[in-house]
């Protein structure tokens, strides 16, 4: 198979670097599975702190506003796997890695938004990475995964996850793409969300939300709008998917990255402070 280098690793010249930047996930209560859903890895640079990013509704098993169960079992997570690829040219190969969600003195060990906390709809996990898994994230201070691109409303974007647990092959999710509901400068640092239109459904809740373009887009530059018409492909990370407004509405939230850099230092704090109390 023809195979290319992008960021991390190899990869089939057929399969667009984002698709591989989804994870399947399972919550479950023991051996019991409850619910499918998508994460994501997030980091900074290439060298920085790596974490893992999904809706708090996953790992809490609660509905986000009303606290209610999520399952018809009435039951809650205690712990999550997650499917990740396998480092190398075969991208067909997972690894199932299961963590649990609680300590043994019942603190989660998920971190919440440092300021918004449970209101949030946004978790972080840090993991010990191991050789077997393959670290493919969205990079939040480079231009690999934004490249500064200028998003109006009506602008397609793409929910990258897994619909009623369903992939495309093996564990690689399903693209389903809407439009960019609002302006993302009435984003506030109190209510760091924006709409969505887009037609998704259960198990997509902490998909990566995406600008992909294949040819051109428009950027700004000290208030100037310019235009890229190349054809180099192209895309702007721009949050995670949180569910429906109701289930009579194609509207979603999408927690806007800056939510996600601060959810993603807090995560780093945490891990700093651990490692340091375990010396």
């Amino acid at each position: 198979m023809e195979i290319k280098q992008k960021q991390e690793g190899v990869y089939p010249l057929n399969i667009e670097l984002p698709s591989l930047k989804s994870l399947f996930i399972e919550m479950y209560f023991g051996e019991q599975l409850l619910s499918t859903g998508t994460a994501t890895l997030i980091s900074n640079t290439r060298e920085s702190h790596c974490a893992l990013v999904t809706n708090r509704h996953n790992v809490t098993g609660r509905h986000q506003q009303t606290g209610e169960c999520l399952s018809s079992t009435l039951g809650v997570p205690d712990n999550i796997v997650i499917h990740f690829h396998r480092p190398g040219e075969d991208i067909g190969d997972w690894i199932k890695v299961k963590i649990p969600l609680y300590r043994e003195d019942g603190s989660p060990f998920w971190i919440e938004h440092p300021t918004l906390g449970e209101k949030a709809d946004i978790v972080a996990l840090n993991l010990n990475w191991g050789s077997d898994v393959l670290k493919i994230p969205y990079y939040l201070k480079l231009d690999l995964d934004r490249v500064g691109m200028l998003v109006s409303p009506a602008e397609p974007v793409s929910v990258i996850g897994f619909p009623f647990g369903m992939s495309t092959s093996g564990t690689l999710p399903v693209w389903a793409t809407g439009f960019l509901a609002q302006e993302l400068s009435l984003i506030s640092e109190d209510d760091p969300v924006f709409l969505i239109d887009c037609r998704t459904r259960q198990g997509q809740s902490g998909s990566p939300v995406i600008a992909f373009r294949t040819s051109g887009y428009r950027t700004i530059k000290d208030n100037r709008i310019s235009a890229s018409l190349s054809g180099r492909v192209a895309w702007e990370f721009l949050g995670i998917y949180s569910g429906r407004v109701n289930a009579q509405s194609d509207l979603g939230r999408v927690w806007h990255v800056s939510a996600l850099e601060e959810l993603l230092n807090a995560a780093e704090r945490v891990y700093i402070e651990r490692n340091n109390k375990n010396d």
